[in-house]
Parts: C-alpha cells; sequence; structure tokens
C-alpha cells in the first residue's frame, strides 16, 4: 500500500531535536531495506478514512526499526473557559505519539506513548493524566494483541474500505439520522433497518459510537460542549471500542471517550470520584492516601510558584477563605475538604491527615504562610526558604490551597468589571463541570435563564469552590433557616443577599436594607486611608456574594425577592465580588433592571457565553 509522503517540521517533535533525517514515504538507502508491517498500514489507512488525511502523522527513523504514529484528537468541542481552566488550546487537537516496531507492529514491544499539544510547552498537567490513561488501557490491550488476532477483526469490515468508497457513502448517507448538531466521525445509527442492511453488528457499533467527537468537523457550531449532556457520557467513557478498524482507532476513540470526563476521575488511580454534589471544574486527585503520595511524584502539582506569579489576586482570595474557614466556630462542619499534606520530613506520613484533623496545627501552619503580597516582591525561592524556617509546613499548605481548588477563578480587569458593584475585587468564577454546564445549556434553551445573588459568608466559600454550590437546607450546612423550604436561596435584590453575606461568625440577625444602605452610604463619604483599587486584600474583615445564572422554569419558585431553586443544576456562578471591611456594595441593585441586565451582559459577552 502507497502512503502519501506526511511532511514533519520541528515545531510537531515536541521540543525533540533530534537529528532524524528520513521521514515517511522519504526514499532513504537504509529506509528502503526496512521490511514495514502491512497491518500498520491498514491501521492508517482507516484512521484516514474514518477522520481525516490530516489526522495522522508517521515518523520512521531509516536505521532502526521504529516508527512514530502521531494521532491528533480534535478538542474543539470543550468550552473556551473549561479550556482554559484545564489549560488546554482547544483551536489545537492534542497529539497522542506512540512509538511502534516498524516491522512487528502488534507483535512487538507495547509502544511508548506520549501526549503532547505543539504549542503548549509547558504546564501541560491534563497531557500527563492522559498519558497514564492511555498507557494503562494499551497495557490491558497489549496482553492479548496480535497482528493475526487484528487480521481477523478486520476481515469483517473489509468491505467497508473498497475504492468505491463504501464507508463515506455510508457516513454521508447517515447523517439525517445523527440527533446531535455537531459532525462525529460516525454518527449515531439510530434506524435498525439501516444497521441491517450495512451488515454492522449493532453492539459493536454501540461500543465504537456511544461517544464520537471526530477530527474531521468542518464547521463544528459554537456551542459550550461539542458531546450530548447525557448522563450516560462518564458511564461509558472506559468502554472499550470496537477493534475492527485498527488498533489506532481504537485508541483514538478511547482517548475522545475519555477527554471531556477528565475531570470526574483521580488523576493518579483513575477511579471515580465521590463528592458530595458530583464532579467540580477542574481535574483533581482522590482524597485515598495512597493517591496523596503518589500526587507530589506526578508533577501535576508543580509548586505553587506558577500560581503565585500568574494569579496572585486569586491565591491571596484562596488563603483567606481558607482562613475564614478554619477560624469559624463551625469549623468542624464546613472546613471541608480537611487537607492532606504530607510530611516533608517524613515522605511516608501525612502531616495534615482528614483522618486525624488536627485545627490548631494547621492554623500554625497557616499563620506561618507569607503574605502573597510579600510573596510577589521578592524571589519564590527565597520566600519559600523564609517559610520553610517559620514553619516546614506553612509552603505545603499553601501548595495544597492552591491544587485543591477545583473552580476556575479569574481576576477581573478593570474594563471588564461591573461598575455598580462598587469593588475592585471582581472574578470571574465558574465551577461547573463540563457535564453539568451542557445540561445547564440545554435547560436554558428550553426555560430560559436570567441573573440573580447568592450571598453566603466568606467561611463557607472554602468550601463552595471544592464541592460547588449545595442544597444545604435542612443539613448540618445550613446556618440560616429554610423558611420557602429546600434550596438554593437566590435574590434580584442585592441588599438581600448582602445581608446573608455578612451573617456567620456569630452574626445571626440579618441587618435591614435601611441598614446597608446607611453602610453603603457610610463607607463611600469616609475619607480612604488607602487606594480603593489595592491589588490585595488587606483586610480579614471580609464579605462576599456571588452573581448567579439561574434557569427560569417551573422549578424556580418566587417568594417575592427570595427566590429558591431546588434543582442544583439550575444554577451555576458567574461573578464573585469581595468586600473589606464592612463595606458593601450599592444596595439597590436588581438584576432584573433592564439597565443591570445589559451591564451585565456586557460583561459577560466574551467571559461565559460563547454562542
Amino acid at each position: 500500500m502507497d502512503i502519501k509522503s506526511q511532511y514533519w517540521t520541528d515545531d510537531d517533535s515536541d521540543g525533540d531535536n533530534e537529528s532524524e533525517e528520513f521521514l515517511y514515504g522519504v526514499q532513504g538507502s537504509c529506509a528502503a531495506d526496512l521490511y514495514r508491517h502491512p497491518q500498520l498500514d491498514a491501521d492508517i489507512e482507516a484512521v484516514k478514512e474514518i477522520y481525516s488525511e490530516n489526522s495522522v502523522s508517521i515518523r520512521e527513523y531509516g536505521t532502526i526499526d521504529d516508527v512514530d504514529i502521531d494521532l491528533h484528537i480534535n478538542i474543539s468541542f470543550l468550552d473556551e473557559e473549561v479550556s482554559t481552566a484545564w489549560k488546554v488550546l482547544r483551536t489545537e487537537p492534542i497529539v497522542l505519539r506512540l512509538r511502534f516496531s516498524l516491522s512487528q507492529y502488534l507483535d512487538g514491544p507495547e509502544p511508548s506513548i506520549e501526549v503532547f499539544q505543539p504549542s503548549n510547552k509547558e504546564g501541560f498537567g491534563l497531557g500527563l493524566q492522559l498519558k497514564k490513561i492511555l498507557g494503562m488501557f494499551t497495557s490491558q490491550q497489549w496482553k492479548h494483541l496480535s497482528n493475526d488476532f487484528l487480521k481477523t477483526q478486520q476481515e469483517k469490515r473489509h468491505s467497508w474500505f473498497k475504492a468505491s468508497g463504501t464507508i463515506k457513502k455510508f457516513r454521508a448517507g447517515l447523517s439525517i439520522f445523527s440527533p446531535i448538531p455537531k459532525s462525529p466521525s460516525f454518527p449515531i445509527i439510530q434506524d435498525s433497518m439501516l444497521k441491517g442492511k450495512l451488515g454492522v453488528p449493532e453492539l459493536r457499533v454501540g461500543r465504537l459510537m456511544n461517544r464520537s467527537i471526530s477530527c474531521t468537523m468542518k464547521n463544528p457550531k459554537v456551542e459550550v460542549f461539542g458531546y450530548p449532556p447525557s448522563p450516560q457520557v462518564s458511564g461509558h467513557c472506559k468502554n472499550i471500542p470496537t477493534l475492527e478498524y485498527g488498533f489506532l482507532v481504537q485508541i483514538m476513540k478511547y482517548a475522545e471517550q475519555r477527554i471531556p470526563t477528565l475531570n470526574e476521575y483521580c488523576v493518579v488511580c483513575d477511579e471515580q470520584h465521590v463528592f458530595q454534589n458530583g464532579s467540580m471544574l477542574k481535574p483533581a486527585v482522590c482524597t485515598r492516601e495512597l493517591c496523596v503520595f503518589s500526587f507530589y511524584t506526578l508533577g501535576v502539582m508543580s509548586g505553587a510558584a506558577e500560581e503565585v506569579a500568574t494569579g496572585a489576586e486569586v491565591v491571596d482570595l484562596l488563603v483567606a477563605m481558607c482562613r475564614a474557614a478554619l477560624e469559624s466556630p463551625r469549623k468542624s462542619i464546613i472546613f471541608e475538604p480537611y487537607p492532606s499534606v504530607v510530611d516533608p520530613s517524613d515522605p511516608k506520613t501525612l502531616a495534615f491527615n482528614p483522618k486525624k484533623k488536627n485545627y490548631e496545627r494547621l492554623q500554625k501552619a497557616l499563620d506561618s504562610v507569607m503574605s502573597i503580597r510579600e510573596m510577589t516582591q521578592g524571589s519564590y525561592l527565597e520566600i519559600k526558604k523564609q517559610m520553610d524556617k517559620l514553619d516546614p509546613l506553612a509552603h505545603p499548605l499553601l501548595q495544597w490551597i492552591i491544587s485543591s481548588n477545583r473552580s476556575h477563578i479569574v481576576k477581573l480587569p478593570l474594563s471588564r468589571q461591573l461598575k455598580f458593584m462598587h469593588t475592585s475585587h471582581q472574578f470571574l468564577l465558574l465551577s461547573s463541570p463540563p457535564a453539568k454546564e451542557a445540561r445547564f445549556r440545554t435547560a436554558k434553551k428550553l426555560y430560559g435563564s436570567t441573573f440573580a445573588f447568592h450571598g453566603s459568608h466568606i467561611e463557607n466559600w472554602h468550601s463552595i469552590l471544592r464541592n460547588g454550590l449545595v442544597n444545604a437546607s435542612y443539613t448540618k450546612l445550613q446556618l440560616h433557616g429554610a423558611a420557602y423550604g429546600k434550596g438554593i436561596y437566590l435574590s434580584p435584590i442585592s441588599s438581600i443577599s448582602f445581608g446573608y453575606s455578612g451573617m456567620g461568625k456569630g452574626q445571626h440577625r440579618m441587618p435591614s436594607k435601611d441598614e446597608l444602605v446607611q453602610r453603603y452610604n457610610r463607607m463611600n463619604t469616609i475619607p480612604q486611608t488607602r487606594s480603593i483599587q489595592s491589588r490585595f486584600l488587606q483586610s480579614r474583615n471580609l464579605n462576599c456574594i456571588a452573581l448567579c445564572e439561574v434557569i427560569t422554569s417551573k422549578d424556580l419558585q418566587k417568594h417575592g425577592n427570595i427566590w429558591v431553586c431546588p434543582v442544583s443544576d439550575h444554577v451555576c456562578t458567574r461573578f464573585f465580588f469581595v468586600y473589606e471591611d464592612g463595606q458593601v456594595g450599592d444596595a439597590n441593585i436588581n438584576t432584573q433592571d433592564p439597565k443591570i441586565q445589559k451591564e451585565i451582559m456586557r460583561v459577560i459577552g466574551t467571559q461565559v457565553y460563547t454562542n
């Protein structure tokens, strides 16, 4: 089989600067003598037929019996904010590089695997997680794989790849049956008679196509997620795709199944998370002790240096939330999760262990964490040494505070802030995982949505960022009475949410609107002793509220200006506002005011909405 020449550039080599001159299809005196297994050619052709010519690249080494196969996985289905939180470039495919024996292929050694994005040179933690997953998958498959075994599997679909282009006709003919408005590599077959005519075993087709996201998408719609918001996605993401179309297609399909749900599985043991309110946005390590120990050796947690350099204001906020929860009289209830931190002096033990909680020792370590302002003004290594002298657990605790945050938080520049909120401490806050966000968007198309505030004391946000905005009614987490029933409480009126945000730490009476207005007026007439545009939080007396988007279905119960949403999937956080020293924003804001809605949409336009 004559395969067209594939071109290779230094940029595609992921930093590999070896002087390999023999490219696939290039005729060299040594390369011409090497035997290339025909099953490898057949599998490469299958990838091109099912995906596209550009979905596979090949590189031979000429003098040695090795070949690199690069498989390009399209991830444009990811939402822009999700890809930013995961530190991936959604406009560029993820490359799976597998190194096989050129002459033995599946009869040779198990292939090595690299996962990368050519333009994403730093901080590609998701690549480490995917490499581990695909390595485990390949090891399991390799136990029974051989060229002869695969040949028998592929004989079943031999008629699909005739010169007349049967498979392309099949793909085009079925496009009208697909309920998904994207362009999957094969649409999901829904017509049983059509399946029978094509002679395609129903079970095998289902296993191959239950998660079909293709590199052949020509004009993908600008949707938040390019996969259906089905609850079966995470349940079937570990299904083994069929081998009928070759091993290369099989591993591409498996990678496509796993990528959208990486946040639902532990980055170490690859077991599904069991969280109180489901998975969160960012991939994370589970709480199993063995995984906590291994996490420090994976390289996913590269230290706090990068985070302090790129998101200092966010780290500042995370530390403030952790401190507020730890100092709360309710810490035994709300300080969840409790840190899992390996003892730097004894890597086989946990210095902070959720099974043996020691709040006093935790407080001592937290008090030794230097202010983020100081950390940004000097050499990070020097500051780390200073922290280690104060308390050897201070820096590991700071690492945990940063890495355990599973929400996406970004400090908003002044040009993208909501002026009527009257604070410079404004953040984009997204905590919903892709599956929940997809369900939210589906409900939004059916029922519409609006914006409302959610007020909660800052001591509660340490948990919210890691467990999600939960329905706390009639649970031990409930602080205020559930006078209007079970659900997440929201309000279109700022004064109500400001009242809830100030309650906690012994304050159990909600201030009236008049009191809030007086406080707002007083704080805006007192001469400011420090710049209101201060980059970092300078007070421990903090109030905060979130601006959420909520689905306006019949489930949303409106009791005047107090709304109750019993369906947690119908509430997604969008923005977060922090106030210092008893300050509050304008108590007269109403999110249903057309002028306010217009301002919200101006700011939120390119931050969250992509369609």
